[in-house]
């Protein structure tokens, strides 16, 4: 059973008891039922919200397997400790003047 369709039980449970809506009591049952009911559809939306951005991400990740799989060839072939390597620390001298200036 779904959210959805155990909050309406709820709702038709608490119809069935027949309670007095006017009394404290009465007005906070019938409270926490609509809160329930909108939690539900609140809950329901979110889900839906991130299956789409799950799908979405799978769909950014296979894209950007595609570029590096272009940019770097095969994975065998890379190896990322060789980006780090590739600058050494005498490279960027903090002294040097910037070009631009």
């Amino acid at each position: 059973m779904e959210l959805k369709e155990k909050a309406a039980y709820l709702k038709g449970l608490a119809e069935g008891l027949n309670y007095d809506k006017t009394t404290a009591e009465g007005k906070l049952l019938t409270a926490i039922i609509d809160l329930l009911g909108e939690m539900t559809a609140e809950i329901e939306g979110n889900a839906e919200d991130i299956n789409y951005l799950s799908e979405y991400v799978d769909e950014v990740d296979k894209d950007l397997g595609d570029v590096e799989e272009y940019l770097f060839g095969d994975d065998e072939d890379y190896d990322e400790d060789d980006d780090i390597d590739a600058f050494e620390d005498e490279d960027f001298d903090e002294n040097e003047e910037d070009p631009e200036n």
